[in-house]
């Protein structure tokens, strides 16, 4: 009995994270590409969650809603944004690579 309450508990751990939406599959899930694919945009914040910090998870949400801010990042001469933007590109590389 105790073994079937120990597993019950880790399954319910374990789970609920995955069940929490993050700002990037809020995001992801309000944009027009993604079209509301729940799933898709879930792998998403899975792989931002392992990759970003939160506070990098909300400037990477907003790319969703504006893909313009992310060239003006991208292109911009701050150390603090080219250090954001190496974070995010390897954010993005492992979502294509795992998401598909």
């Amino acid at each position: 009995m105790l073994n079937r309450f120990i597993i019950a508990a880790a399954a319910i751990v374990m789970t609920t994270p995955l069940a929490m939406a993050g700002p990037v599959d809020s995001a992801c899930v309000r944009s027009d590409r993604a079209r509301g694919n729940a799933p898709l945009c879930g792998c998403i914040q899975q792989v931002a969650n392992q990759t970003l910090s939160r506070s990098d998870q909300r400037r990477a949400a907003q790319f969703f809603r504006d893909p313009h801010r992310a060239q003006e990042v991208r292109t911009s001469k701050s150390d603090a944004d080219n250090a954001f933007w190496r974070r995010y590109r390897n954010f993005a590389a492992q979502s294509e690579r795992l998401c598909r």
